[in-house]
């Protein structure tokens, strides 16, 4: 009777998280390694979190093996995967549809945010985000070594613009 039993329970379990995982892949473009990000990352994150980023290889990379470093179950051939894809599909200048209208708050250095971090992000994360000074200040200084083409005057811009509207 028990072993008659183990197989309606996998049934039961595999139902019950098709709802879930149907909804991880919801706005993952289609691509080899979908299955794996919806498997892998929205475990811990919605799928909107890696959705609004835009990264490519190397910033990719970064995110995946901090996220193994923190637990994520993926082989290294799944990371693999899991950064084309990504790469692919959520690279810089990748074309998706519009996110939400933002309104930033008006001030100086707001025309740098939207011509520069809007290349990568989507500007609803800034209006979320709360940082301190320090860690504005980090957080552009990192986007700036992955590449980001901004100027010394227009970093300054950026960082004074995010620790006025967004620091805590």
């Amino acid at each position: 009777m028990r072993l008659a039993l183990i197989p309606a329970v996998a049934a039961v379990s595999v139902l019950g998280a098709a709802p879930a995982l149907a909804q991880a892949l919801d706005p993952l473009p289609p691509g080899e390694g979908r299955d794996i990000v919806a498997v892998a990352c929205t475990q811990c994150h919605p799928a909107t979190v890696i959705t609004t980023l835009r990264e490519g290889p190397q910033g990719w990379r970064g995110h995946i093996n901090g996220m193994v470093l923190r637990g994520a179950q993926l082989t290294p051939t799944e990371a693999d995967t899991v950064v084309d894809y990504l790469a692919t599909v959520f690279g810089p200048g990748v074309s998706l549809p519009p996110p939400a209208k933002v309104d930033l708050p008006i001030g100086p250095g707001k025309d740098v945010v939207e011509t520069h971090c809007a290349v990568c992000h989507d500007l609803g994360r800034l209006v979320g985000a709360k940082r301190s000074r320090d860690e504005w200040s980090g957080a552009v200084a990192k986007m700036i070594s992955y590449g980001a083409p901004v100027t010394a005057d227009e970093q300054k811009a950026i960082t004074g613009y995010l620790q006025r509207h967004f620091g805590n």
